[in-house]
């Protein structure tokens, strides 16, 4: 694996090595070993999710404030683009936003560490995505901040107006969000 750094250091981006031919591919998605040695990130994976939104739909900035997840990401049908927001206090890079294209086409992922704001938009006609959580979901202390937040200003790369939930159109404000020290 290739292992790309980020204007945030600690959010990566991991473009896996793809073995082709006229059949199809083979890679290995995560590999315990090759990802520790790759990225210097020592993880425990508790819990897979898989996820199945249509075009314009956008989930987040969703975090934990107590039983932070770190994440690994992917797309393994058409193309999102994905952000993570910096919510610690504490860093240098704090309140600053990174994005990239996964697409099930470059298979690439995103480590999303602890103490980040995670959310992604559909740019595809459908996407699925698939993350790897170092902690369990734990409702009673889920948070959200708002995906159009003016502070952050995110630029997702989709023009309409996207589709969110209920609970995402009611997001806190990066200003008013309970966030990491």
């Amino acid at each position: 694996m290739t292992v790309y750094p980020t204007k945030i250091p600690d959010v990566l981006i991991i473009e896996p090595k793809i073995f082709g031919d006229e059949r199809g591919f083979f890679f290995e998605s995560y590999n315990k070993k090759v990802f520790e040695k790759s990225t210097g990130v020592v993880v425990d994976f508790v819990q897979d999710n898989h996820s199945k939104s249509s075009k314009g739909v956008l989930r987040g900035l969703h975090y934990q404030v107590k039983r932070p997840q770190g994440k690994l990401v992917r797309v393994t049908k058409g193309e999102v683009f994905d952000v993570a927001v910096d919510i610690r206090r504490s860093s240098a890079t704090f309140g600053q936003w990174v994005g990239t294209l996964l697409t099930a086409e470059n298979k690439h992922q995103l480590w999303v560490p602890q103490g980040f704001a995670h959310g992604f938009v559909v740019l595809s006609e459908n996407a699925e995505f698939l993350y790897k959580t170092t902690d369990y979901y734990a409702p009673e202390h889920e948070r959200c901040i708002r995906w159009d937040d003016a502070d952050l200003a995110i630029d997702w790369r989709f023009r309409d107006a996207p589709v969110v939930s209920e609970k995402d159109a009611v997001g806190a404000s990066f200003k008013e969000a309970d966030l990491f020290e």
